[in-house]
């Protein structure tokens, strides 16, 4: 994958504030955006998980860990995606 290289300044105090240690300070920052932009819906759960080079469901666990939803549905959507979903498995295969 090709990457950019972005360099943020922060304030020490904001940097203190976030009790993150120093060498873990550029994971996190990776982290966070990551989840922010998934959050947003600019990049796939697959996409954030292959940028921060853990697997699919070890990203849905940061997720969690973080509070967040992986899906981001009402009650009616979810119904309705599952009933597509049923109606699809129940589908013969085409050959």
């Amino acid at each position: 994958m090709e990457t950019f290289k972005i360099e943020v300044e922060l304030p020490r105090d904001v940097l203190i504030g976030l009790n993150v240690p120093p060498a873990e300070i550029e994971q996190r920052a990776r982290e966070w955006l990551a989840l922010a932009l998934f959050q947003e819906g600019y990049i796939s759960a697959g996409k954030a998980a292959e940028w921060l080079d853990v697997s699919k469901s070890q990203f849905i666990d940061l997720l969690d860990r973080r509070g967040l939803p992986y899906l981001d549905l009402n009650p009616d959507e979810l119904a309705q995606d599952m009933a597509a979903a049923v109606a699809a498995a129940k589908r013969p295969e085409s050959t």
